[in-house]
């Protein structure tokens, strides 16, 4: 039995979730988001509460009921209250500024970042060194904040690069004489 997919997903005040022919829709103050549901899952809306269950008792089946029920509640989620996530640079020089509908970041290189913004992602700096990637959706959310992180890692000896504000980096000694 899944320790996931046995509780149901509550609705918050606002939130309706309707299921057609398959497609699970999701819609709230924020936005809308679709899910194409599994044919191994059978999902149902009783009122303000959300219920997944596996169609049959195969390993597939159960494996997919844990996640469809996490897809559901990150979907009410994201469609309630949105997903943050915050990133902080470091390093002299190193700063970032939106420009339009492009991130521009100065990260030591000899030329400037250009990162288009996708669309359904707000991206703000309230300081020239802080990134703040808002959003509907929970997995684009998080991958562009990886892909905005990945243009500069920080480095484990001075610690300069783009992290996340809830990272921690191991540091290391430096050379010795």
């Amino acid at each position: 039995m899944s320790r996931v997919g046995k509780y149901p997903v509550e609705l918050p005040a606002g939130v309706q979730v309707a299921i057609a022919s398959g497609i699970l829709t999701a819609k709230g103050r924020l936005g809308e988001l679709t899910l194409r549901l599994t044919d191994l899952i059978e999902a149902k809306v009783d009122g303000n509460h959300v219920s997944v269950a596996p169609k049959t008792g195969d390993t597939k089946a159960r494996m997919m009921w844990g996640t469809t029920r996490a897809l559901i509640a990150n979907m009410v989620k994201g469609v309630s209250t949105g997903f943050v996530k915050s990133l902080e640079i470091t390093g002299t020089g190193y700063r970032a500024a939106v420009a339009g509908s492009n991130l521009e970041m100065n990260l030591g290189f000899s030329h400037p970042v250009v990162f288009p913004i996708p669309p359904g992602i707000k991206i703000t700096c309230e300081r020239p060194t802080s990134i703040k990637v808002e959003g509907v959706d929970k997995r684009l959310v998080g991958q562009v904040a990886s892909e905005i992180r990945s243009f500069r890692p920080p480095e484990p000896y001075k610690g300069k690069g783009a992290r996340y504000t809830d990272e921690t980096i191991r540091r290391k000694e430096g050379k010795k004489k």
